[in-house]
């Protein structure tokens, strides 16, 4: 018998899912469209998936930017935009791409 964590993860599969149909996405709106569609998690939950995913290789940082606005936290916002990695299996789930057309649409 396995001990310990088994390797995947049903919030990664998920994000594999929504990546393939965006190509890129940053967090933020990767986790808005998560909790939109998919049984609810933590926030935090999707981050920590996310940057385990980059380790796995699920998922490739594309690039990170800068962006100004007006934050809460002050003037500038770091983004991190995701993409899917050479370990990423989709499977190309209807009601991801059927979510997006709406959004899109609208």
């Amino acid at each position: 018998m396995n001990r310990g964590r088994p390797l995947g993860s049903h919030i990664r599969k998920n994000i594999a899912e929504i990546l393939y149909f965006l190509g890129e996405g940053y967090a933020y709106d990767l986790s808005r469209i998560y909790l939109d569609i998919f049984p609810k998690v933590s926030r935090r939950s999707i981050y920590y998936h996310l940057k385990k995913g980059t380790e796995t290789q699920e998922f490739v940082v594309k690039e990170i930017r800068k962006e100004r606005g007006e934050y809460s936290w002050g003037p500038e916002a770091e983004k991190i935009y995701y993409a899917l990695g050479p370990s990423a299996a989709p499977q190309a789930v209807q009601v991801v791409k059927a979510y997006l057309d709406k959004k899109k649409k609208q």
